[in-house]
């Protein structure tokens, strides 16, 4: 996509505006981290009883470490409830943690209070999931576009009105659509409208949760493209959160892994898809359609079929938290939690025994499952050998009692 000439981007009308509000930061130079994560959690207590005791707590991010730079897009990938939308709210600081730090540009954000965030939000911005619970029904998209500029109290060259349908322009959608309520836009319209009021005040960071997931698939390939050429336009930085490998596939650099509130493998795109390190990622893309009908026969012997259910992050499992449904387990993987280290270039993974690379617990050889078997077998045969004891004896009292009577 192309920005109409004479729009200049969202960067052209808000740079001046920004530096009038006195918000000069130091800018990060491409490839330079821009955001840094490090033993980031979040737990939601669990409160009982009329005194709101807490008798737990909801472990939904449980130690992330990673980092972003500036001018790359990060994919987060993982199955529902492993925590990916709350670690989006978290960097972006619409929640709380409960440990750890985030940094930004060097900065410490993480305790900062809504005095502190306010400067730093023209700097990060958020795509939220849902586009027609996101948008304000009763604002028309001027007025939601326009919000972030009131909010921060900068005034664009030539309006803000003027730099409103500049940002519509560049997002695809009709300057005149000015005036319009968003009950008047299709999905994909109104996810645009989304991405525009995200990028009004040129920020910095930009996470995307699940930003076409509640679309149809030709409506996703647009907003797709749309973020990519957004971010060859502008130099964005994109942290994206999706359940569509193949849509993680095209727009991301790097490729984080989440199961259970942790990270499990963070490497680059190709990295990734070409040799897979531990064995949840091998199964998530063993899962993913290929449109070839011989490729997919191919695929279809390859597919891993999880069994059970992913843990309660209530109570998630001791040692690595993917053992209970891993094929390859161990005693060490029910005991130790392996760390998120890096095996090759580029790449990191937190498993004993990963795939493609060398095994980490060598000594470990029994698989956790067979262990499981024997042991269940042995207890089986004890409790053969016992019952057979005591049908044993049983008979042997019955024939004592016999001679006695006789």
């Amino acid at each position: 996509m192309t920005i109409p000439e004479g729009a200049g981007g969202p960067a052209a009308g808000t740079a001046a505006a920004t530096a009038q509000a006195g918000a000069a930061v130091p800018e990060t130079a491409p490839g330079e981290t821009l955001l840094r994560v490090t033993g980031l959690k979040k737990h939601f207590p669990l409160t009982k009883g009329v005194l709101k005791r807490q008798v737990g707590a909801v472990k939904a991010v449980d130690g992330l470490d990673f980092d972003v730079r500036s001018g790359e897009t990060l994919g987060v990938v993982g199955e529902s409830g492993c925590g990916k939308s709350t670690m989006g709210r978290l960097i972006t600081r619409l929640l709380e943690p409960t440990g750890g730090t985030v940094e930004f540009e060097g900065r410490d954000i993480t305790h900062l209070g809504t005095a502190g965030m306010r400067p730093l939000r023209r700097d990060v911005q958020m795509i939220f999931q849902d586009p027609y619970s996101s948008l304000n029904p009763r604002h028309t998209v001027g007025a939601i576009v326009s919000a972030p500029f009131r909010l921060q109290k900068v005034k664009p060259e030539g309006g803000i009105k003027q730099e409103v349908q500049r940002l519509l322009s560049v997002v695809g959608l009709n300057p005149e659509h000015y005036n319009r309520y968003p009950h008047e836009f299709s999905g994909g319209q109104r996810q645009r409208i989304g991405i525009a009021r995200a990028l009004a005040l040129s920020p910095k960071l930009v996470v995307a949760d699940e930003p076409v997931s509640a679309l149809d698939v030709s409506i996703q390939a647009q907003v797709v493209n749309l973020l990519d050429d957004l971010q060859s336009e502008l130099g964005l930085t994109y942290v994206i959160i999706a359940h569509d490998l193949s849509v993680i596939r095209h727009v991301s650099d790097r490729i984080a892994v989440m199961y259970l509130g942790k990270i499990v493998e963070l490497a680059d795109r190709q990295t990734l898809y070409e040799t897979p390190m531990h064995p949840y990622t091998r199964a998530l893309l063993s899962a993913v359609p290929v449109p070839d009908p011989r490729g997919k026969a191919r695929r279809g012997a390859e597919r891993i079929l999880l069994e059970g259910d992913v843990p309660s992050p209530i109570k998630p499992p001791a040692g690595c938290r993917f053992h209970t449904r891993c094929w390859k387990a161990t005693r060490v993987c029910k005991t130790e939690e392996p760390p998120l280290v890096p095996l090759r270039t580029g790449q990191q993974v937190a498993c004993h025994h990963p795939e493609n690379a060398e095994d980490q617990r060598p000594e470990d050889t029994v698989l956790l499952s067979q262990a499981e078997k024997a042991a269940d077998q042995a207890a089986s045969e004890a409790a053969g050998e016992h019952a057979a004891d005591v049908q044993a004896e049983e008979a042997a009292h019955s024939e004592a009692q016999s001679l006695g009577k006789e």
